[in-house]
């Protein structure tokens, strides 16, 4: 099953534009999902397991590496925009 993701986050600290393009950065190495870079968000697809996971250790990462954040996420299921 196909999962979409639109998620924003939002950084606790003052150079949040730099952890902003950082996350994307990362984010970017799942080279087995789609990943769609918009003016407030990020729109991942891809398998749901797969993008689950992403989601799971890209928070984990942004909290290890950038501190307390606020991420804000729309999950669609068995939805792939055409």
């Amino acid at each position: 099953m196909n999962t979409t993701i639109e998620l924003s986050f939002y950084p606790f600290q003052q150079n949040y534009r730099d952890l902003i393009k950082d996350f994307i950065r990362k984010l970017k190495e799942y080279k087995d999902l789609k990943i769609t870079v918009g003016d407030t968000s990020t729109v991942m697809i891809g398998e749901h397991t797969q993008v689950i996971n992403c989601m799971k250790e890209m928070m984990e990462w942004s909290h290890t590496n950038q501190g307390r954040s606020v991420f804000v996420a729309k999950i669609i299921l068995d939805y792939a925009p055409s």
